[in-house]
């Protein structure tokens, strides 16, 4: 029922959402406001569904530190779902996204209308995510690229670290933990837990990226950032881990 809704759901916004709101926007960044609205508050439902539905239940601490002018917003990956719950509390969030989504019948429909980011790995995509941070958009990026293989560490590209460097204002880490593993990159979508699993997403301290850029050239100064989320993200996972047990 949840993956009908959610195919469903984009589908809806791609033949009847998107087209009425083009009818009333002011010019192309309305429609992509707009858009993007309808985007945040069809996920929220949908996530509000999952829940009273029995598939889940959820934890939220700091969302209200979300969604500011030039933050981007980094998180590890160890589910399908986490940009659905992350959209979903940020109403105007930007995302980098999969290629392979831009063609998905299902998902090509909020991206395009949303004008979300595809990850084509190439330094056009950092300068045009750059561009979003400066423009005063608030940008979600996965670091790892692909979701968390379960009990495996976090690996972390320096792709993230080089946007944050050369345009946001701040940086704000959130932390995902799903238990029991659901939706994994190990595991097929039709795997469904023996029992409802537990999303819970914190939203850590923010990070000021000036003090990276003050330590040398771009690259040196990536290197340097990009192994201090890498080093943030073990211990905090860690740390949870063992208060889970």
């Amino acid at each position: 029922m949840s993956f009908a809704y959610f195919g469903i759901g984009g589908l809806i916004l791609r033949v009847v959402v998107f087209p009425l709101l083009g009818l009333f926007a002011r010019d192309a960044r309305d429609h992509r406001r707009l858009s993007r609205l309808a985007t945040h508050r069809t996920f929220r439902a949908f996530v509000n569904f999952m829940h009273r539905s029995g598939v889940l239940t959820y934890q939220i601490e700091g969302a209200e530190r979300l969604g500011r002018p030039g933050q981007l917003v980094i998180a590890n990956h160890p589910s399908l779902i986490d940009v659905v719950v992350l959209i979903s509390v940020i109403p105007d969030a930007n995302c980098i996204v999969k290629q392979s989504l831009w063609h998905n019948p299902f998902t090509r429909g909020p991206i395009r209308a949303a004008q979300y980011i595809s990850n084509s790995g190439s330094l056009d995509m950092l300068e045009e995510a750059a561009d979003a941070l400066r423009e005063g958009q608030t940008l979600i990026v996965f670091p790892e690229g692909t979701r968390t293989t379960p009990g495996q560490p976090p690996e972390f590209h320096r792709g993230a670290a080089s946007i944050a460097l050369r345009g946001a204002q701040v940086i704000t880490p959130v932390i995902i933990r799903v238990e029991p593993t659901t939706l994994t990159k190990a595991e097929p979508w039709y795997s469904v837990p023996s029992r409802r699993f537990h999303f819970h997403l914190r939203v850590g301290q923010d990070i000021d990226p000036r003090q990276f850029t003050e330590q040398g050239p771009l690259p040196v100064a990536s290197r340097k950032l990009n192994d201090c989320l890498h080093n943030y993200y073990t211990k905090e996972l860690a740390s949870d881990e063992r208060s889970a047990t």
